[in-house]
């Protein structure tokens, strides 16, 4: 599980990333909230845990800049302010949970386990005779194992992610690539590479927008 945390109090930041990562989840720690714009990708994250009261910006306004750029990533609220007014506007812009300090570090790692289902997929995911297992990052088809380049597994990802969605295509580059100097032919590349493995049509080209499986 990949976690981003955004928390401007160093010594709670520090504690519960380390709590955290004891308990198996990988977390990206942000203490300046100015950094959150540098973000190319927030889709590899399972949850966002954000706090209110930061230094340069409120966390509010974080939460519905994230919410009207069409983050769907569950964020779950960590903050001082207890009040059921400020819970109210903190849902209504599209939080999935909220927790006031001070709280009991097992109690966050629960609240962010649960949210985290909320996004995750099946570990085994079928399509026509292919099978994808998304534990081990390895595809079968037939109960023959297909080998994927890390790349070409990070698109694959990506579309199953959102089966049923268009993915533009410059999602897919912010997410495989970074901040690489690379254009959109490389994207068509690798969906060419995935449309050999996978059942006939299941790729669909939006041309000028992304692709979407099916």
């Amino acid at each position: 599980m990949h976690v981003l945390l955004i928390e401007d109090d160093l010594l709670l930041g520090e504690s519960l990333k380390e709590y955290l990562e004891d308990n198996g989840i990988t977390v990206d720690w942000i203490y300046d909230d100015r950094k959150v714009e540098e973000i190319y990708s927030f889709d590899k994250y399972d949850v966002i845990v954000l706090d209110l009261m930061l230094r340069y910006e409120k966390g509010e306004n974080i939460l519905k800049n994230l919410r009207l750029k069409g983050i769907k990533t569950p964020i779950l609220i960590l903050t001082a302010k207890n009040s059921i007014q400020d819970k109210e506007i903190c849902f209504n812009l599209g939080a999935d949970d909220y927790l006031t300090k001070p709280f009991n570090p097992k109690e966050l790692l629960l609240r962010i386990k649960a949210l985290s289902k909320r996004k995750h997929m099946d570990n085994i995911v079928k399509l026509g005779n292919l099978e994808i297992n998304l534990d081990s990052k390895t595809v079968y088809k037939n109960g023959k194992e297909i080998k994927l380049s890390k790349t070409a597994w990070e698109v694959l990802y990506l579309l199953l992610k959102h089966k049923g969605e268009i993915v533009e295509t410059q999602r897919i580059l912010n997410y495989v690539w970074a901040d690489k100097p690379v254009g959109d032919e490389i994207v068509r590349t690798y969906i060419k590479e995935l449309r050999k493995i996978l059942p006939e049509n299941s790729i669909k080209t939006y041309k000028g927008r992304g692709y979407k499986l099916e």
